[in-house]
């Protein structure tokens, strides 16, 4: 029962904690409020869930064997992350302001996930540190996995409704255009801890 305790307590702390998609989903909390941010993070929370079942069935495997790979989606999670940042901190106010701006689809946060960095550390992270051979492998990721899927819908909630309580104090295109910069900016930061040994 300890062991479920604390791998619960690890997958709210890196759940809560910022990180690409937590900034992501502020901002769109804010630009766009909650209702119009449902499709954003369901394809969180499935898109996390479901890249986190891959890992457990075979993934990290396949990047023991070819460590190439995992760089490779790494750099290229990187990159789009990078994208995102420029999208996030350019967007602009004017149709944020008359709902011509749409926020991430289902399907794009979905996909996300694979190049999300803090995603695959969270996973990869959380399967080395508490799993063990002695029992049945599949069966400990599988309780890992439901464990991460109870906590990420509660961190989601928490970043998608701070964003949206800004709108009354950002009225002014100007701060909003200021936020979004200091989002960009935030999102580029967040990748910094995910690269570093």
């Amino acid at each position: 029962m300890s062991l479920y305790l604390s791998i619960l307590l690890f997958a709210f702390a890196s759940g809560i904690t910022p990180g690409p998609n937590n900034m992501m989903i502020l901002s769109s909390g804010l630009n766009y409020g909650i209702r119009r941010s449902i499709p954003h993070m369901a394809g969180i929370a499935l898109g996390f869930t479901f890249m986190l079942l891959v890992i457990g069935l075979g993934m990290g495997t396949l990047f023991d064997r070819l460590p190439i790979l995992h760089r490779i989606i790494q750099v290229a999670g990187v990159a789009y992350m990078l994208y995102l940042a420029w999208k996030i901190a350019s967007a602009p106010v004017q149709d944020i302001q008359t709902g011509n701006a749409k926020p991430f689809s289902f399907w794009q946060a979905f996909l996300f996930q694979w190049v999300n960095p803090k995603a695959w550390v969270m996973g990869t992270g959380a399967f080395a540190t508490y799993t063990n051979m002695d029992s049945n492998i599949y069966l400990q990721m599988l309780i890992i996995t439901l464990i991460f899927a109870i906590t990420t819908v509660p961190c989601l909630l928490v970043w998608v409704g701070l964003g949206a309580s800004l709108q009354h104090l950002l009225q002014k295109p100007a701060y909003q255009q200021w936020f979004n910069r200091i989002m960009g900016v935030l999102l580029v930061l967040s990748i910094i801890p995910i690269l570093m040994p």
